[in-house]
């Protein structure tokens, strides 16, 4: 089985928790939260750090969009 929303791109940028949150203008504890739950963005451990590539977390922000019910064209 092939995950579509793996980021294969080289061109992918690797982001921290804290660019994450920066770019979804939300708490780090709020990104914690839902690695716990297994909600929010797709991410992995590189070491001992949390990292996220942008492509899926944009990709995860488009699907939180459409399923809002607020989509507006």
């Amino acid at each position: 089985m092939t995950d579509t929303n793996h980021a294969t791109e080289l061109d992918d940028e690797l982001l921290s928790i804290d660019e994450v949150a920066a770019l979804l203008r939300a708490p780090v504890a709020t990104l914690r939260y839902w690695r716990y739950l297994g909600t929010g963005p797709r991410s992995f451990r590189v070491g001992r750090a949390v990292r996220y590539w942008r492509g899926d977390v944009l990709a995860w922000l488009h699907e939180q969009t459409i399923h809002s019910g607020t989509h507006t064209a």
